[in-house]
């Protein structure tokens, strides 16, 4: 997975996107301090225990470096900054039941126009899942060289390594 590079003097304006969102119900914004375990806790169970990790540090930073997305008073989605790395966008899980909705729209928006207003001009997604949401979304595009990142020679849990062999197909001989 490559890094995309974002020009964030350039972002579009979704701010109408945003408030027709709240006026459906879900409201997009920082969590609170005491949401922390709240956030965390939610991303692990529905992502991953690297993502939760990396979520749990963006609540040492003031301000918080993590949007939520909260539908009719339940956790939908979520997106972090400046957790892995300063000025990395990431990670961001948005419930499979709510994609397409323009929930992950609007926290990528909200987290890039954080940064801007911190005083990058550029971000970095780095290990980019979906390439295309992100160009069309935000005018990203790929940083060349970048694979694997930052990321090369992340340590692995165990467990981990073991579910991804249970599910990989057999070979059998012939």
């Amino acid at each position: 997975m490559f890094d995309m590079l974002v020009r964030l003097y350039d972002l579009p304006d979704y701010s109408k996107e945003a408030a027709d969102l709240e006026a459906a119900g879900t409201i997009v914004r920082r969590p609170l301090a005491p949401e922390k375990y709240q956030v965390i806790d939610w991303v692990r169970g529905h992502f991953s225990l690297g993502w939760s990790s990396e979520c749990d540090v963006s609540f040492a930073r003031a301000p918080i470096s993590c949007f939520i997305a909260i539908k009719h008073g339940k956790l939908v989605g979520f997106a972090c900054y400046d957790s892995t790395c300063k000025n990395f966008f990431g990670p961001t899980g948005v419930l499979q039941s709510e994609r397409g909705s323009g929930i992950g729209r609007i926290l990528l928006w909200k987290c890039l126009q954080a940064m801007k207003d911190g005083g990058y001009a550029y971000a970095v997604i780095g290990g980019v899942g979906p390439a295309e949401f992100y160009s069309k979304t935000v005018g990203a595009f790929p940083i060349e060289g970048s694979e694997p990142g930052i990321y090369r020679g992340l340590l692995r849990r165990e467990s981990d390594t073991k579910v991804k062999a249970e599910k990989r197909p057999r070979k059998t001989k012939s």
